[in-house]
């Protein structure tokens, strides 16, 4: 790790401290974190940096859960188990958060492009893009009128419904690689077809990123496809 991954790392840390903080005195943050109420006031006003050590473990671990409890008590599920998310999808702030932790947590490879699905899978497609100095690229399921060239990839659900989603051919070259991340994992469909198009480009899948799974069905069909990390934030069964 260079000097600048480390003071990213150590800025990345006194952000997860700062959300934390909001709700908690410094003596509830000290339970969390297990460090000295001491250390954490001088981290959190800016008086000193953690260490290295101590800030991969706030981000990794202390960071993960912290958001996972913040991401829960933010999404809504309706009585059809429909998933009302935008008050974590519209937070660029919190997903800015997010980014360092999914990367620390399941360890994806730097990519070149960031590959999501339009709409709701933009700003977080955009939160990871800013942290690993990534493209982002996100795929449509209409063509866009200027472009010539697509990656195209579709799929008839079970419902019957046939799902298409393109990108333009240029958003991604051959041997780059790619993280594939969205809002929501439920049955897998789209990360599947977010997959094919990036196979499609002869591109190298890094990991596959979501913020939210309903139960493990979409996790799983996506490992099927790929031998890179598959994870997200946090599971609703």
């Amino acid at each position: 790790m260079n000097r600048a991954e480390k003071a990213a790392l150590q800025l990345q840390a006194v952000a997860v401290l700062r959300m934390l903080k909001q709700t908690r005195t410094y003596e509830e943050l000290s339970d969390v974190t297990g460090l000295p109420a001491g250390d954490l006031n001088r981290y959190v006003n800016g008086h000193v940096l953690p260490g290295t050590d101590r800030a991969s473990e706030v981000v990794e671990s202390v960071g993960r859960d912290a958001l996972a409890d913040e991401l829960v008590a933010r999404v809504e599920f309706d009585h059809e188990g429909y998933v009302d998310n935008s008050g974590v999808v519209f937070d660029q702030s919190f997903l800015d958060l997010v980014a360092p932790v999914a990367a620390e947590t399941f360890e994806f490879e730097s990519p070149d492009v960031v590959l999501t699905a339009a709409t709701d899978g933009i700003t977080l497609g955009a939160a990871m893009a800013s942290f690993f100095d990534a493209r982002l690229a996100y795929a449509k399921k209409s063509k866009e009128t200027a472009v010539e060239e697509f990656i195209e990839s579709r799929q008839r659900l079970a419902s019957g419904i046939e799902l298409t989603y393109y990108l333009p051919a240029s958003a991604v070259n051959a041997g780059d690689t790619v993280l594939v991340v969205d809002d929501l994992i439920r049955s897998g469909e789209t990360q599947e077809l977010l997959l094919d198009i990036a196979l499609q480009g002869d591109a190298d899948v890094t990991g596959v990123f979501a913020l939210i799974a309903v139960g493990d069905e979409g996790l799983e069909r996506a490992r099927e496809i790929t031998d890179a990390p598959v994870g997200a934030l946090t599971t609703f069964e």
